[in-house]
Order: C-alpha cells, then structure tokens, then sequence
C-alpha cells in the first residue's frame, strides 16, 4: 500500500460539480492499493500517517502533528500510484488492486485514521472522476510505502 501525502493549507475536492471535501490545514492523502495488501497495511500506515510530526513549529522544526495543529485529512483513492512505466509508453496497472479488494480497504484507512485520533477525516469518492484542488504547504510531499514500515 502506498500513500502520498501532501501537507495542504487548503484542500478541495469536487465530483460533477458537488464538493465532497474541503479542509484548510491539514494532509492530502492520495492512497494506492496492490494487490497482496491487507488491514495489517492499513492499521500501519494509519497508525504512522496519524502520528507524523510534520508541522512547524514555532522554531520553525518539524515537530508537530495533526492533532498538535488541529489538522484535518483528505483521502482520495489512486490507483495510479502503482503505474509501471518502465515498458512503452502507456502505463501498466497490473499491480494496482481491483476495486473488490481496494475498496473495503479505503474505507477500514478512513476508519483507522480515526480510530488513530484523526477527527476530520473527509474524501472523495471511490472510482469517481474527482477534481482535486490544494495548495501545497512549504511545499512538503512524502511516500510512504506500508512495505517499508516496521
């Protein structure tokens, strides 16, 4: 499972003209599902996310979190975050998990992030045409891969 966060000043996002999020200091979160990727992904994934201490403070250091700024979440899913370009000129999705599998898991990360102390959790729509519109704070934007997490 693969997240790319970006911290957002603001966050916005709209399906056919209805707005199904908007948030002002917090994270955008596009989420990428493989297959092969469990809850056990999630629950880590959701349990680091939550605690990331990636907002300034007042010595200019990244040292504090979502719920130290009052912070709130996007999460828009992505299947093309598992894109292989590495052949042609079209990417591949082979390894982005079909919607049966991603999709209960969208939904259990929302509910995890809550679980983990997240309390504005907003998103878009699965499998939707969705215009996404944020301005980038600092800018700072991360991949975190669940593989990579202990």
């Amino acid at each position: 499972m693969r997240v790319v966060l970006q911290l957002v000043s603001e966050c916005k996002v709209d399906i056919g003209g209805r707005t199904t999020a908007d948030i002002g200091k917090g994270f955008l979160l596009l989420l990428g599902v493989k297959d092969g990727d469990t809850k056990l992904d999630v629950d880590k994934l959701a349990r680091k996310i939550s605690g990331l201490r990636i907002f300034t403070d007042e010595n200019d250091k990244m040292n504090l979190s979502l719920s130290d700024v009052g912070g709130s979440v996007v999460v828009v899913s992505n299947f093309t975050l598992y894109a292989d370009c590495s052949h042609g000129r079209r990417p591949s999705f082979i390894k982005a998990a079909r919607p049966e599998l991603s999709d209960p898991l969208y939904e259990y990360f929302c509910e995890q992030l809550r679980n983990n102390g997240v309390s504005d959790v907003q998103t878009g729509e699965f499998g939707a045409d969705m215009k996404v519109r944020l301005l980038n704070d600092g800018p700072v934007t991360l991949v975190i891969d669940s593989e990579d997490l202990k």
